[in-house]
């Protein structure tokens, strides 16, 4: 994953490579497992989404730490694990083991995956290959390994929402690589259907919300800065003085969002929910 929110391509061509590269930096920066734990319930809710089957071949692209693997292993279906962060995959390899399923980890590029032509019968992924730099080749190869027939899932956050937002204050004090495009495009309809229209049956998007509950505002900082690799990548890019001019942005954007009225921490995180059905 990579929180560029990039602005106009006009400024050149970005050097894909580095970019890549950059991105697997920070992803591996942190823990993510921490973060992304907490999110479990986005990857079962997709699930139920695409009425996945027992048996099934399921691949998770972009896999993380293994949510959406996890509930795909929990509804009996046969499933592997990808992600281009070694790290990030053995989290989610522990957690199978945990629980007792056989799952086939394999680090792999959402961009280039190591799967023949319609390989599944479903993909999956939850807030991963959204990050890809270029959205065109990844959902062409989400398209490729999938079936005719086969569905694919995603949960990528919104524009509008918390954790679009959230992005755009980081992105305002480190900024990123000119020239690519949004990541958070994958959250409006409009992109979904250029990316993937042509080749669909049907494609279904349904905005949700994911409910981050902390402690407090403070503590969802004091986790986002020790585990989260992109904050904990522009942290480290600044000087004290903006370190804490990023946090502080941070913890108003929270105080902004939080419902809770007792202290607590509740924050509505808006994402796309889409079902497609592969012609």
């Amino acid at each position: 994953m990579n929180v560029a929110t990039v602005s106009k391509v006009g400024q050149g061509a970005p050097d894909l490579a580095a970019v890549k590269a950059k991105q697997q930096a920070t992803w591996a920066a942190g823990d993510y497992a921490v973060v992304g734990a907490t999110l479990q319930l986005v990857g079962e809710n997709l699930c139920e989404a695409i009425d996945l089957r027992g048996g099934q071949k399921v691949l998770d692209v972009a896999a993380g730490n293994g949510n959406a693997t996890l509930a795909a292993a929990r509804r009996y279906a046969d499933v592997v694990s990808t992600d281009y962060v070694p790290a990030l995959l053995e989290r989610g390899r522990k957690r199978a083991e945990a629980e007792g399923w056989r799952i086939e980890f394999k680090t792999a590029d959402a961009e280039n995956l190591p799967f023949k032509d319609a390989s599944f019968d479903a993909l999956l992924s939850t807030f991963g290959v959204m990050f890809a730099p270029e959205h065109h080749k990844a959902a062409g190869e989400l398209l490729r390994v999938c079936r005719a027939g086969g569905k694919i899932g995603l949960a990528s956050w919104t524009p509008e929402g918390f954790c679009g937002e959230m992005f755009r204050t980081v992105t305002r004090h480190v900024p990123p690589p000119a020239g690519l495009k949004p990541p958070a495009l994958w959250g409006t309809p409009a992109h979904i259907d250029e990316l993937f229209k042509a080749s669909a049956l049907s494609i279904q998007a349904t905005p949700r919300d994911f409910m981050f509950r902390y402690r407090s505002p403070q503590h969802w900082i004091d986790v986002f800065k020790n585990y989260f690799g992109p904050v904990v990548k522009a942290l480290a890019a600044l000087p004290p003085q903006g370190q804490q001019a990023l946090l502080d942005d941070l913890l108003s954007l929270l105080n902004r969002w939080n419902r809770a009225k007792d202290g607590t921490m509740v924050v509505p995180g808006e994402y796309l929910e889409v079902v497609i059905v592969k012609r």
